[in-house]
């Protein structure tokens, strides 16, 4: 039986990544805050452990991959997905707004990155999915996001020297750097129409992303499909970073 865990798995993508994982087979550990969602989740999705997890707090980090570990001694799949962000001038960021936007984004990922690669590289395989940004990129401009920005362009960085570090244990470490999709962190954006026409205008293709069209990179680089592949960010963005 395979083992994942998906973090920030009560709503958007992280719902998403996690029912695709268990509708392939993988009995997905699905973390999040809101344990109301989680258990909907769960009772909608075979396959779906709900675990509520808080990714800032060392001691939820750590029950999380020993929870995963009591199901069958071993941990396949990491999507460290949690993530927040919010838009504004960096002028008017405080030090303390800046150090949360670490915190959730890419200290945790670290924490969970080097917790999971434990059991991991034990076992001589396994797959970490960092979700980062292609404002991690790219700059968000005209978007104010450069907490959130530094703290993808670290995933981005973290991804690469962890791939390094840990390939020879046969450990990948990839990510993906969605463009703009629909999820909580950009649902103003999206229910407005000069916001929806600036993101139409300026992606290639004249369209956000859908869903479904992150399934297919998560599914490579989480089996064997990716085998060889690692150290990587495949941005899914319509072509943004293209321009």
């Amino acid at each position: 039986m395979t083992v994942a865990i998906v973090t920030g798995a009560s709503s958007g993508l992280g719902t998403r990544f996690a029912t695709v994982l268990a509708e392939q087979g993988t009995t997905v550990v699905a973390a999040g805050r809101r344990r109301d969602r989680l258990d909907a989740l769960a009772a909608r999705v075979t396959g779906i452990v709900p675990v509520t997890c808080d990714v800032t707090v060392a001691a939820d980090r750590e029950r999380l991959i020993e929870t995963s570990l009591a199901l069958t001694g071993r941990l396949d799949v990491l999507v460290n997905n949690a993530g927040a962000g919010e838009a504004k001038p960096a002028i008017e960021e405080t030090v303390s707004g800046f150090e949360h936007a670490l915190s959730v984004n890419l200290t945790a990922t670290f924490s969970l990155c080097t917790l999971a690669a434990v059991p991991m590289l034990a076992q001589g395989s396994g797959s970490i999915v960092n979700v980062a940004s292609i404002l991690g990129q790219v700059a968000s401009a005209p978007v104010p996001q450069a907490a959130y920005g530094a703290a993808k362009g670290g995933v981005i960085s973290l991804t690469r020297h962890l791939a390094a570090e840990w390939a020879a244990g046969n450990v990948r470490v990839n990510a993906i750097a969605p463009g703009w999709f629909p999820s909580e962190l950009t649902e103003e954006m999206f229910a407005d129409e000069s916001s929806m026409r600036w993101i139409q205008r300026n992606t290639p293709m004249r369209r956000p992303g859908r869903e479904h069209e992150l399934d297919g990179v998560l599914l490579l680089l989480a089996g064997d499909g990716g085998s060889f592949i690692t150290g990587q960010t495949i941005a899914v963005d319509g072509g943004w970073t293209a321009r």
